[in-house]
């Protein structure tokens, strides 16, 4: 029997990853909400032991996505933590009387997705599941922006004089290490920036691929699903040709990052929030920030997220009889972010 059509009795798994805030969630819940009758499971992965993206997904009121559809792992880097979290979680889905038909797998916007992939020969689930794809979420205007080196510019100059050339930004290393590992690369947030600017960042992407991986522009995560599921990838039998930064796990860890849960007041206004939280990213070595809040006597709860300078808020879904509507927001920041100032600005 072939390696393809054995691959065809496993259960196959897509991999979404992709850096702080590009759109992972938004685009597990596009998937979720137009399955077209597959029974699909999520495992959804938050730095940190202060997950979030979770209750994002199981709160969304998708048409026959059931809590148990939703395994959440808060407890650390999903690629440093596979032997205690995830193959057995990954284990209790496959075992269930009916077991999905398809996982979605979203990782921490930390993780690397190369570690995980290889989880996938781990002899406990390699004879049962497959990487169907890796499928990289990219936020076009932050790397329109530059946000993953100092000087992009500079940095590439270095490297085509040395290939040897030691990467000053780790945020730059993990994006990378997430695009090299992928067999499709969605660039979302393409409404936002123009048609040069597409065209730019397709071109700095490419530089960074040793090989051709197809990048499609999506808005809000909305992307056909047959572009994105039934991949048939088996991407664990592919490592050689996923080239990452960190090729042991003894290289990879998460020194650099530090999240911390900080409480959010209710509110008059989803304007109020928003400007408090936009001044909390103004705090030295923030990163992301993603929580949710009260409003007035609103009946729905208010989700924002702000990456960089860029502040967002919904509302999600409604408040529950009898659920806590105590707001709280994820920080997500290099080593030893300030958080008083975090705390200042949430206060008003």
């Amino acid at each position: 029997m072939t390696a393809a059509s054995t691959s065809l009795s496993k259960v196959p798994c897509t991999i979404v990853t992709g850096f702080l805030g590009a759109g992972k969630t938004t685009l597990v819940r596009h998937l979720l909400q137009n399955a077209g009758g597959r029974r699909i499971a999520v495992l959804v992965n938050e730095f940190g032991d202060l997950g979030f993206d979770g209750s994002f997904i199981a709160g969304c009121g998708i048409e026959g996505c059931t809590a148990e559809d939703i395994v959440e792992l808060p407890n650390g880097c999903i690629c440093c933590t596979v032997a205690d979290d995830f193959v057995p979680a990954l284990e209790k889905l496959l075992n269930r009387p009916n077991p999905p038909e398809h996982i979605l797998i979203e990782t921490s916007g930390l993780a690397l997705p190369k570690p995980l992939v290889s989880a996938f020969n781990w002899p406990a689930i390699r004879a049962r599941v497959t990487v169907d794809g890796v499928i990289a979420v990219v936020d076009g205007p932050a790397v329109a922006d530059g946000t993953f080196a100092d000087d992009p510019e500079a940095l590439a100059a270095q490297r085509a004089d040395d290939v040897a050339v030691d990467h000053d930004n780790p945020l730059e290393e993990v994006f990378e290490d997430q695009i090299l590992c992928a067999d499709l690369i969605l660039l979302n947030k393409s409404d936002a920036i123009d048609l040069d600017t597409r065209n730019r960042v397709k071109h700095e992407i490419n530089q960074h691929l040793p090989k051709a991986i197809k990048i499609v522009e999506t808005a809000h995560g909305a992307v056909e699903p047959a572009l994105v599921i039934g991949l048939g990838a088996a991407a664990e039998a592919d490592l050689a040709a996923r080239p990452s930064h960190h090729e042991s796990e003894a290289d990879h860890d998460h020194d650099d990052f530090d999240s911390e849960a900080f409480p959010l007041p209710k509110v008059a206004a989803p304007e109020e929030l928003a400007a408090r939280v936009a001044k909390a990213a103004e705090a030295a070595g923030v990163l992301r920030l993603k929580g949710f809040s009260a409003v007035g006597d609103k009946p729905m709860r208010l989700v924002v997220q702000g990456v960089g300078r860029r502040v967002s808020h919904h509302y999600d879904r409604a408040w529950t009889p009898g659920e806590d509507r105590a707001g709280r927001l994820v920080v997500i920041g290099l080593k030893g972010f300030d958080r008083d100032a975090v705390a200042a600005a949430l206060v008003g």
